[in-house]
């Protein structure tokens, strides 16, 4: 009988006694080992199985570069051999492509002037349409004042 308590305790493997490991959903896009200079994005190169040429096309002309799989090694079972980018990360009509970091940086510089040429636009159209006496846009300062309240001003 000691036997058999000695048996059963000897079975008793250390991933029994762990706790057990929680489901998590998977990433749709794996982030990717970043090397120093550099930023990443994922380019669509295809959407319902039909090729993008006219996105990809624009975004390789921005600079953007595919980043072949010696680069991550961490995605080695993302690579396809077959299309556009061989031997490049991709996943589900995305590639992972990258651009140095001072490329990334005008191009962040030129959409904001876009950004806010734009906005100017809006707000002179704004001020021609408005009309005084039913101001659409009308600059106003606020302010604050501190009450005591009814009890004792702090004399």
């Amino acid at each position: 009988m000691a036997n058999d308590k000695r048996l059963a305790r000897a079975t008793k493997t250390r991933e029994t006694d762990e706790r057990p490991r929680q489901w998590q959903p998977a990433q749709l896009l794996p982030e990717p080992d970043k090397q120093p200079g550099y930023g990443y994005r994922w380019v669509r190169i295809a959407t319902l199985n039909s090729a993008d040429p006219r996105n990809t096309s624009s975004k390789m002309r921005e600079g953007w570069e595919p980043v072949k799989a010696e680069e991550q090694p961490d995605m080695q079972l993302l690579i396809e051999d077959s299309g556009k980018f061989p031997g490049c990360v991709e996943i589900g009509g995305l590639v992972l492509c990258k651009m140095p970091d001072s490329m990334i940086k005008q191009r962040e510089e030129y959409f904001a002037g876009q950004t806010k040429a734009q906005m100017q636009a809006v707000d002179n159209t704004l001020m021609r349409e408005n009309d005084p006496r039913m101001p659409i846009f009308k600059e106003s300062k606020s302010t604050s004042s501190r009450s005591f309240g009814t009890g004792d001003k702090g004399s």
